[in-house]
């Protein structure tokens, strides 16, 4: 079959099972060209409780999947590839933070969105990466444990100098992977383009950047500037989908170490057969996770993300 068949056949799946897509960011094009909402993780939970499908499908990582399945527990959701993970997510488990919790108890649990439902359950307050610094910035307590992302942590410990940040090992092994040479690499190659990373990366890489955003702030920052050309420092499907979004700039990736495997593994045959009935996998949730998982998030939103 052709791609195109292939999408035309997802389309009217969807029309008859009354199935919303969703399709994170990193997703090939194909993929996102037949999604329903396409975003960054909780933009894509948000779509999904709004949408009046009852059925749910994602194309990202289990995560993703998880954190719509707490904002939407009445709906079925189900991940178009069950192996797609993410190892930033997996890497803390329940155990080891509410040990670190034990000893550090006069400090606020902030949990990246990137973490697992069950990790939820122990945290005090979600964030994202456009979020972060507005939300850590309204917690009252002066005492921060960020997890599971250092870099992040460290970017929000940066610009809130006032609040002591306590940071754990971990984050994301793609972005982390890019440093310092490849931001001069690529500048000495594209010497008009702004660079633009997200804070997943290094310390060292954000400090250089034109602009420091998530993914849709990326996005954003380039259609509206007036520069023409950029290096997109997140994953290298981004630069692929600014070229689509605007013809009449150049968009050039910061390194080819920014490449998911996991975002990657999930194919438009995969997203068939799920809308088929015939793979996937559907996200199941105990209510007492369902229920404290939710905690962090309603502070997420309380606080104004």
């Amino acid at each position: 079959m052709k791609i195109r068949e292939i999408q035309d056949e997802i389309l009217q799946k969807k029309r008859e099972n009354d199935i919303f897509v969703l399709a994170h960011s990193y997703q090939s094009r194909e993929i996102i060209e037949i999604a329903d909402f396409t975003g960054d993780s909780f933009q894509l939970s948000l779509a999904a409780k709004k949408a009046g499908s009852k059925k749910i499908v994602m194309c990202g990582v289990r995560f993703m999947a998880e954190t719509v399945k707490i904002l939407s527990p009445d709906k079925s959701v189900s991940l178009a590839n069950p192996k797609a993970g993410c190892p930033m997510a997996e890497q803390h488990d329940k155990t080891l933070i509410q040990a670190v919790k034990d000893q550090y108890p006069d400090y606020t649990v902030v949990a990246y969105i990137n973490t697992t439902a069950e990790l939820k359950t122990v945290c005090d307050v979600c964030v994202t990466s456009s979020s972060a610094v507005k939300i850590v910035s309204k917690i009252p307590s002066g005492n921060i444990l960020f997890l599971p992302d250092c870099n992040l942590g460290a970017y929000v410990a940066n610009l809130l100098p006032e609040k002591n940040i306590k940071l754990l090992q971990g984050g994301c092994p793609i972005h982390a992977a890019v440093d310092a040479g490849d931001v001069d690499k690529a500048r000495a190659d594209y010497p008009d383009a702004l660079l633009l990373v997200h804070p997943e990366c290094v310390p060292e890489v954000t400090h250089l950047a034109d602009f420091v955003g998530s993914t849709s702030a990326i996005a954003e920052y380039a259609v509206n500037s007036e520069n023409k050309s950029f290096i997109i420092g997140t994953e290298i499907s981004i630069a692929e989908h600014l070229r689509y979004r605007c013809r009449d700039k150049k968009f050039f990736c910061l390194s080819k170490k920014l490449l998911c495997p996991n975002m990657k593994i999930t194919t438009l045959i995969d997203v068939l057969d799920c809308v088929n009935g015939d793979g996937g996998e559907e996200i199941t949730l105990d209510e007492k996770t369902l229920n404290e998982a939710r905690v962090c998030i309603d502070k997420m939103m309380e606080l104004g993300a």
